[in-house]
């Protein structure tokens, strides 16, 4: 599964946990303004706003799973098994495969007032990439520098939500998220107060107790009221160095382990990377498992009024530092 988050500072940040039991070779792919964008069943463009984010590329097509626009909007798909429903296509709407999701609307929208036009004649249609890439159940957070939504295409049609705590996660739908987490407004950064009963005496034993009740499993649910709690109470310095360490601190918070969900056979369900990125200057970091060290790469070193797609393969193995 996926965690997803924002995080703002003197800039703005946007990333998210991409939680499976395989990877698809994925790298960080930037798309420049003149690559000539084909989709299926609408115009191509040829000219758009330079991309950059986590991609499987194939066939020379970048199908990402999040990424941001030079103009700092940014956008991630996340798994929603059993209640993404793609639609047949429709003759008064523009037909967009899931995996062209990412890239029509960043390609084309700076904000997102721009997104919510454009989604008013969008129809999300059950088109496959391949024979062997059928499209994934997906639903979508799409952030600018001030606000979020979720997009979430279902059986009785495409639904908008306000993301007021700007996280995403899995099943449920976004509104259940939302709505459960009122079971959770007693938590605290403080110190608990004793509400159960004058007559008795209690010991605060230890800190942090104020947020007894803070789930800590991985299912999505308790994922999205964790990321959210640790979100919404997460300080840190402005400077990019403190606001990147602290995104990747509040992703940590709900990154999984090997070992800990199983998947069948020898299969378990890991954090294959952690994505960072900062919307204001269009830098890509990313983690990945097997390297804790925080990796950059900044779209604008880059020629960005190309044609050809960039990539650069992820730094996999750990990288450690020894001081004597």
């Amino acid at each position: 599964m996926c965690t997803a988050i924002t995080y703002n500072t003197k800039n703005h940040y946007f990333g998210r946990n991409l939680d499976l039991e395989y990877s698809y070779k994925e790298t960080v792919t930037i798309t420049p303004r003149n690559y000539d964008f084909k989709f299926r069943k609408v115009k191509e463009i040829t000219n758009h706003y330079a991309i950059i984010g986590m991609a499987y590329v194939s066939n020379d097509y970048p199908l990402y799973y999040d990424a941001i626009n030079e103009k700092g909007l940014g956008m991630a798909g996340l798994n929603f098994p059993t209640n993404a429903f793609y639609n047949e296509e429709e003759s008064t709407k523009d037909n967009i495969a899931p995996f062209e999701f990412i890239p029509w609307i960043l390609s084309q929208c700076a904000n997102i007032a721009e997104v919510k036009k454009l989604l008013e004649k969008i129809n999300i249609a059950q088109i496959d990439f391949s024979s062997n890439l059928k499209a994934s159940p997906l639903h979508w957070i799409i952030a600018d520098k001030e606000k979020s939504i979720t997009i979430e295409s279902l059986q009785d049609g495409l639904k908008v939500y306000d993301n007021p705590v700007g996280v995403l996660t899995n099943n449920p739908t976004f509104d259940i998220h939302m709505f459960n987490l009122n079971n959770y407004m007693n938590l605290s950064i403080e110190e608990p107060i004793n509400n159960f009963s004058k007559k008795l005496n209690f010991d605060t034993y230890s800190r942090g107790m104020g947020a007894i009740g803070l789930p800590g499993d991985l299912s999505s649910a308790s994922r999205f009221v964790k990321a959210t709690f640790t979100k919404m109470n997460s300080l840190s310095g402005d400077s990019e160095s403190e606001s990147i360490s602290q995104f990747f601190h509040i992703l940590n918070s709900v990154a999984q382990q090997r070992g800990c969900v199983h998947m069948g056979e020898d299969k378990y369900e890991i954090t294959i990377y952690s994505s960072c990125c900062n919307m204001d200057k269009g830098i890509y970091y990313y983690t990945t498992y097997e390297n804790s060290q925080i990796t950059g790469i900044d779209m604008h070193k880059e020629n960005l009024d190309g044609t050809k797609l960039i990539n650069y393969d992820l730094i996999k193995g750990q990288q450690i530092l020894m001081q004597n």
